[in-house]
């Protein structure tokens, strides 16, 4: 989705040798949900959205000089 939304064409490759992070990784917002919270746009248009801030944005960030 990430790959799509900022418009990246090339091939992903993964080394699967290595760990992918935490082995299982759970999200429950049930009791936010029981809370009365609810989330007020989905996961991909808040993707577009921070992309399109960063974009925005990224004058802003500090400059790392490659040696």
């Amino acid at each position: 989705m990430i790959q799509r939304i900022v418009g990246h064409k090339g091939e992903i490759i993964w080394d699967s040798s290595k760990p992918d992070g935490t082995p299982r990784k759970l999200m429950d917002v049930s009791k936010m949900t029981n809370a009365g919270w609810k989330a007020k746009i989905g996961l991909e248009e808040g993707i577009k959205e921070t992309y399109a801030w960063f974009l925005e944005n990224s004058n802003e960030f500090k400059q790392v000089k490659l040696q």
